[in-house]
């Protein structure tokens, strides 16, 4: 079967439904899932040309809906060909792009048609975009949902790059009125500045100084702020890349208040512990920063819980030479983990050992993020009407990340050299073959998601 041919059946030992894992074939029609007939009944004749992929896991396309692709105007940090391509290869299916760090960044209806034109041509996934929310923009917002935005982001301390300032407590107002009955979602990034002494003290190279630069105070203090504005407004509120589990208590106590929050944390913050980073390792920078392996077990357990919604890479790429990697400064070099390629593996290689099973990869990795950015009536499932994307890996397998397999557009990430468990073999979008075995369909077959208004709903 040739990449970029369509694809009118999969039948495989191991399909995750909601029913469940079990023996089945998926029959696809005009890119969409039309039937699922479970092994047993399958008698051999479905009309069609079927693709047998014995004992590989087949499951819906992973949804990351925390993505920086960084095009129009940094695209020497990433682009939509390669980062579209890198999410291909790790079965991603369906991308949301963040408004920032392109220039311009999403916070216009101008600037959300431009990165659209930008896109076109260029996706070998899905995608959908998020606005966003910076002082002054609120009459931008409304415009903005009615084009097809999937809602909006904001930051609540310095973003990184001047063109996306965060927000006051008088925009944070403004733009929750505007958004107050449209059914949209505002996502925080939830930091805020605290007291700190006024001199940096420790030894820059060392993560530890990085690391006490932002405690989780800030976290705690932004997430008491996101309750309360979500609790008063009503309006949809998502707490992106949690890292600090001492903010999960003020997140159950708001949702049981009636606050319609839910929150995502990220492979970085579950894969990765403070302790194991050298000094000048500053490919693990990101903010929040990762913490602690007990901090990281308390995450889990959230998950496990149920306290935690979904889990995404919050693909953060940039040059080399803003790593510092010469310098080995933690306190100068760029904050973000690049890892869209690999969150599926990176995710099953630590849950698979916690107990975790395969409907629980569906429901956090594909189902909510879909559910998040109104996608849930087409992505994220597969179900008899919903679009037919599929991956299929094997979750037995192992592999070494390494840099001549890396598709995303700068090579450098904190996963070189580890092995992980979980090959991802094909990746079907919309019923069509788009990724095998380190192969890509000859032409971006991945469509512009705009996603329409959306009544107001309750939490996920």
């Amino acid at each position: 079967m040739e990449l970029g041919s369509t694809v009118r059946a999969v039948r495989s030992e191991r399909v995750v439904t909601g029913n469940g894992v079990r023996p089945a074939v998926i029959v696809m029609k005009d890119g969409k899932i039309h039937e699922i007939v479970s092994g047993s009944r399958f008698s051999g004749d479905v009309g069609c040309e079927v693709l047998d992929v014995g004992d590989s896991v087949v499951m819906p396309g992973v949804v990351d809906c925390h993505v920086h692709v960084n095009e129009p105007g940094r695209t020497t940090w990433e682009g939509f060909w390669t980062g579209t391509r890198a999410a291909a290869a790790g079965g991603v299916t369906t991308i949301v792009d963040m408004p920032l760090n392109s220039i311009p960044p999403t916070t216009t209806l101008s600037n959300f048609r431009e990165k659209q034109q930008e896109a076109t041509g260029k996706c070998f996934v899905d995608t959908a975009f998020w606005g966003g929310v910076i002082p002054g923009n609120q009459l931008e917002l409304r415009p903005m949902i009615q084009a097809g935005v999937a809602g909006f982001k904001c930051f609540l301390i310095h973003s990184g790059v001047e063109e996306f300032p965060h927000v006051t407590d008088v925009d944070l107002h403004a733009a929750m009125k505007q958004l107050q009955g449209t059914g949209s979602v505002l996502l925080f990034h939830a930091e805020v500045d605290v007291l700190q002494p006024t001199e940096e003290t420790g030894d820059p190279c060392q993560y530890s100084t990085f690391l006490q630069s932002r405690p989780d105070v800030m976290e705690i203090e932004a997430i008491r702020l996101v309750a309360d504005l979500c609790l008063q407004y009503q309006v949809r509120c998502h707490i992106v890349h949690l890292s600090s589990a001492k903010a999960l208590k003020l997140i159950q106590k708001a949702r049981q208040a009636g606050a319609p929050l839910t929150v995502e944390t990220t492979h970085h913050y579950l894969s990765l512990c403070a302790e194991n980073i050298r000094a000048g390792a500053t490919q693990f920078k990101c903010c929040p920063p990762i913490r602690g392996s007990e901090n990281q077990e308390q995450l889990w357990s959230a998950l496990k819980a149920g306290q935690i919604d979904m889990v995404v890479s919050d693909h953060s790429p940039c040059t080399p030479d803003l790593k510092k990697l010469n310098s080995g400064d933690f306190t100068q070099a760029w904050g973000g983990i690049s890892s869209l390629q690999f969150g599926l593996p990176l995710f099953w290689s630590s849950a698979s050992k916690r107990g975790f099973e395969l409907s629980d990869v569906v429901r956090l990795l594909s189902q909510k993020p879909a559910q998040l950015c109104g996608l849930d009536n087409q992505k994220g499932s597969l179900t008899p009407g919903y679009d037919a994307d599929l991956v299929i890996w094997d979750p037995e397998r192992q592999f070494e990340v390494e840099e001549k397999s890396i598709h995303h557009k700068n090579k450098l990430t904190p996963y070189l050299g580890i092995t992980l468990q979980g090959v991802v073999c094909a990746t079907i979008l919309r019923g069509q073959l788009v990724y095998r075995q380190g192969s890509f369909c000859p032409e971006p077959l991945g469509k512009h998601l705009l996603i329409p208004e959306r009544k107001p709903q309750a939490q996920l």
